[in-house]
């Protein structure tokens, strides 16, 4: 995936104009390393996911299909890391950004992949690995939408040929882009 820096203000966000949805230290056991001993036994694994979007649709709906649904974000995580086992930390990060960008909505993630019982022998609390992506081209995102509306339309005539005013004024509002 193609990255690109952040805004020089800000150099930790993407991109100061988006809002973020966080999923901290998500648990998964994985069977990921170099080692077979890593593959045969497994481990503990956290996977942090940081992602930023245009959230305003939901605000102004109120409706979790104009936003992210971080419940099944964290289950796609979740899969993705207990499928098939990888040699590093990066390449599982990289897989984590895709299956997020399959997603509608994300314009930047960033992945942190925490694997604290590296098989290191020194003492340390951690080891990660931290990527930053910003969408490919692909899916419209949801900032792209316009907020829905709900509305109800009376119409009525009296003059001339009535029903083919009436019909006439349903196929433009049908053809009004959104409706």
């Amino acid at each position: 995936m193609p990255t690109r820096p952040g805004p020089a203000a800000h150099p930790e966000l993407p991109n100061p104009e988006l809002d973020r949805i966080a999923i901290d230290r998500l648990h998964v056991r994985g069977r990921h390393g170099v080692f077979a001993h890593e593959r045969a036994e497994g481990q503990d694994f956290y996977i942090d996911a940081e992602v930023w979007l245009d959230t305003r649709a939901a605000a102004s709906t109120d409706d979790i299909d104009d936003t992210l649904h971080y419940g099944h974000l964290m289950r796609a995580l979740y899969e993705v890391a207990l499928r098939e086992p990888v040699d590093l930390l990066e390449t599982l990060a990289e897989r984590l950004a895709a299956v997020t960008f399959a997603f509608n909505g994300p314009q930047a993630v960033r992945i942190t992949v925490h694997k604290p019982q590296a098989p290191v022998k020194l003492r340390f609390a951690d080891v990660t690995v931290s990527i930053l992506r910003y969408r490919p081209e692909g899916p419209e995102p949801i900032t792209a939408r316009r907020p829905r509306a709900r509305a109800v339309i009376a119409l009525g005539a009296n003059l001339g040929d009535r029903e083919a005013a009436i019909r006439g004024a349903m196929d433009e509002v049908e053809a009004l882009e959104g409706v």
